[in-house]
């Protein structure tokens, strides 16, 4: 029994260990990102309100109709509704109406705000994408860190095994004579070195994650590693009007060009004239005080009823200049809009093509640095073998060992480079990037 408890306990906290320690690829960190951030979570907020302005802007074509009730206590000197004479005595009055306003014609005002409603509802929508995309692009940086670093620590421990190993096949050497004291210190100073750089990536590493879960709102005292997702080779099709006219911040800004010019519009409604309809229905009751010859109040409420219809016509005529001034300022809004427009689009053709080619040399120099890796590894070998037999010594063994330590650092930063160009060159061409 005690041998059955203990298993369970130990598939429980294996389990559970399993369950908090998981894999995360790049994917799935800017998913998990874009989902916890708090910045989306006001672009989230702020589409809200632009849904919001847009059903106002609907309603706006609707009538409206309000109703209100008032009651009136007098007491002393007051009018007498009944004979229109003046009276002394205390009287209660009670009025009861319900009206509705109808603007017909207001210089197309209301239809350009719904416009310019939608319009900026579709610039809150790729406002939301927009943010959604810069926080998996940030993400994707801070992943990039912890491979790398991950990548460095495991490269570190290596060499620390590999240096341990030649530190004590010096020893033995020394002792057989057939390396000299200075051999052993400098092999001995290399593996200081060696658990020195492993050290220092070790605490990159740690910071690294730590920002990377910060990035992502990642509860900080869960464990979380990271794999390094497939590379891709083929680079997209780049340099046309077509590959950067669906991202979200040129569709963002071509939103806010029209919302200003609908905005310009609102404004030139004022020169026009507008028409409004109006009805009401009104009744009233009133009694005198300590009178017995006051009528019912349903009789009162249905002989004292009135209804109106009524239909104004309104011309401006002069407004101390103020339509004049909001139409000089609108239609400045708008070309500044419509200039910001298009140098968003000039400048994201620019970083569209720039990331194709560098995700291009990435990709040549992942290749080239494949190839250097082995020559060097190659090298190392070789010189590591006449180290042995007494024909190189041990600064030409560091020499080639630090020369094959920066090449697997460079390759490692080629190949993380070349995941994040090509989310770059899939960002500026309108990809959604953190979803698949």
């Amino acid at each position: 029994m005690k041998n059955l408890l203990f298993a369970i306990l130990t598939l429980s906290a294996v389990s559970v260990q399993a369950q908090t320690e998981t894999s995360w690829t790049a994917q799935q960190c800017m998913k998990y990102a874009v989902e916890h951030n708090t910045q989306v979570h006001r672009a989230v907020l702020q589409l809200d309100n632009y849904k919001a302005q847009k059903t106002s802007a609907i309603g706006s074509f609707l009538p409206s109709v309000d109703a209100s009730i008032g009651a009136n206590y007098n007491f002393g000197r007051a009018i007498d509704p009944e004979t229109n004479g003046y009276t002394n005595v205390s009287t209660f009055y009670n009025g009861y109406s319900v009206q509705a306003y109808l603007p017909v014609f207001d210089g197309f005002s209301r239809l350009n705000a719904l416009k310019a409603a939608k319009a900026s509802l579709l610039m809150g929508r790729n406002a939301l994408r927009e943010q959604q995309d810069k926080t998996a692009l940030t993400t994707l940086q801070a992943w990039v860190d912890v491979v790398y670093y991950d990548k460095m620590v495991e490269i570190a421990q290596e060499n620390q095994q590999e240096t341990e190993l030649l530190l004590k096949q010096t020893q033995v050497l020394v002792e057989v004579g057939r390396k000299s004291a200075a051999d052993l210190a400098q092999i001995e100073a290399q593996h200081a070195e060696s658990a020195y750089e492993l050290t220092c990536q070790q605490n990159r590493y740690a910071s690294a994650l730590l920002t990377l879960k910060r990035q992502m709102a990642y509860p900080l005292q869960d464990s979380l590693f990271t794999v390094v997702s497939t590379l891709r080779t083929a680079c997209p099709n780049v340099g046309t009007s077509s590959g950067t006219a669906f991202h979200p911040m040129v569709q963002q800004q071509y939103h806010a060009m029209q919302v200003s010019r609908y905005e310009l519009n609102q404004a030139r409604a004022n020169l026009y004239p507008t028409l409004s309809l109006s009805a009401g229905l009104s009744t009233t009751f009133y009694k005198t005080l300590h009178s017995q010859n006051t009528s019912s109040f349903s009789e009162q409420i249905k002989n004292n009823k009135g209804e109106y219809v009524s239909a104004t016509l309104s011309i401006p005529l002069f407004n101390r200049l103020q339509t004049i001034s909001n139409i000089r300022r609108a239609k400045n809004d708008y070309q500044m809009a419509r200039e910001s427009f298009e140098d968003t689009q000039r400048e994201l053709e620019k970083l569209n093509i720039e990331a194709c080619q560098d995700l291009n040399a990435y990709i040549l120099q992942t290749q080239q640095m494949e190839k250097k890796v082995e020559a060097d590894s190659l090298s190392y070998q070789l010189t590591r073998r006449r180290y042995e037999e007494g024909l190189s010594t041990a600064i030409d063994l560091h020499a080639t060992a630090t020369q094959l330590l920066k090449s697997k650092a460079t390759l490692m930063q080629c190949q993380l480079m070349t995941v994040v160009k090509e989310y770059f060159v899939r960002y500026y061409q309108g990809e959604q990037i953190w979803t698949e």
